[in-house]
């Protein structure tokens, strides 16, 4: 007997298909920070960084169909942490997602993929020109099993304990930044400082263009993370994509600012870690606040990480890409600023038949 999989979608295409390509633009977050990473660090460093960029994927699409999406979705999971309902891709196809109705399983799955393998690159970044390739891989792995997959369990399954507070993360303030930041911290602890930690080269970006290219890249995907992330086609995934601009660019301009004032020059650099900062500060805020508010949320989030840029002298660590600058802190601040200014106008909502 055939069955026509595609008829219980019938009207509402547009909904997965809008989902795949938002999927599609994440993935460009990807070899995007490879670029920024390899701006960021010194030239013999810098094709290893690309290399693993594109590893990273490699590993963390493994640990995902392995058992990394069961561990974080599986309807059946627990408060903390799934099961494996769904080990090995098991069931996972045409079904309505856990996510959404309007969603195959199979297209939900393919979407926080590329979460998760953000995420994990993100950490990675805490091991540059100290942590060998091989190793690093395997943390890779590790993490994302150990720590992404609860935390995006507690917050987006239904069954998690944060998400049945509720709280509010609409795109990955808490499992993608903070979780990223504070995990690239102690990575960096953990291997200690560069040999020469204090030679100039170590923290001048050996290519600006790297950076720029990098951000721009980051930029676009950010697109498909936030305006995705409503897991539907609906008017708050366009509101969230324009958030996502309007904290970008306010976040650019808080982080220029700081910068002029502290050094009286201008930067490119700069410019771009301002936009990042947007970025990760409107994360948890996108479909649940205004568009003034989504530039107040990345103005600040930049002007709070920019005013941190001494961190690493504070910690005394070596964490070169500023990692928990940017995600740590950057996470934080956006999170907290979502729960100032979430209003309630902003209520996740789905259309229906």
């Amino acid at each position: 007997m055939e069955v026509d999989v595609n008829l219980q979608y019938a009207g509402f295409e547009y909904h997965y298909v809008y989902i795949i390509f938002c999927g599609f633009i994440v993935w460009m977050i990807i070899p995007g920070i490879g670029l920024l990473y390899g701006g960021l660090a010194r030239r013999k460093s810098a094709v290893a960084l690309l290399f693993q960029s594109l590893m990273v994927v490699a590993v963390t699409t493994f640990q995902w169909i392995f058992w990394g999406y069961s561990l974080a979705y599986s309807r059946s999971a627990g408060p903390f942490i799934g099961d494996l309902a769904n080990f090995g891709m098991r069931n996972v196809m045409v079904a309505p997602s856990p996510g959404s109705s309007f969603l195959p399983e199979i297209v939900f799955c393919f979407y926080q993929l590329l979460f998760c393998a953000c995420t994990v690159q993100i950490v990675i970044g805490g091991a540059f020109e100290r942590g060998r390739i091989i190793p690093s891989l395997i943390f890779a792995f590790l993490w994302a099993t150990i720590v992404y997959c609860p935390i995006a369990c507690w917050t987006w399954n239904s069954n998690g304990w944060l998400f049945n507070l509720p709280s509010l993360d609409y795109a990955g303030g808490g499992p993608v930044h903070q979780a990223s930041g504070w995990s690239a911290l102690a990575y960096a602890f953990v291997l200690g400082k560069r040999k020469h930690a204090g030679d100039k080269s170590h923290a001048k970006p050996h290519n600006t263009t790297l950076v720029f290219l990098g951000t721009v890249f980051i930029w676009f995907g950010w697109f498909g993370f936030n305006g995705g992330s409503t897991l539907n086609a609906t008017v708050r995934a366009m509101l969230a994509a324009f958030n996502t601009n309007t904290a970008a660019s306010t976040g650019m301009i808080g982080w220029v600012m700081v910068d002029y004032i502290k050094y009286r020059k201008f930067s490119v650099v700069g410019a771009c870690e301002g936009a990042i900062a947007g970025l990760v500060g409107i994360t948890p805020a996108a479909g649940y606040v205004s568009i003034w508010l989504a530039a107040l949320i990345g103005f600040l989030t930049a002007v709070v990480c920019a005013s941190c840029q001494n961190l690493n002298e504070w910690l005394h660590i070596d964490e070169g890409m500023d990692v928990f600058k940017l995600h740590g802190v950057g996470g934080m601040v956006g999170s907290f600023l979502t729960g100032i200014f979430a209003t309630q106008s902003s209520k996740f909502t789905i259309p229906t038949t």
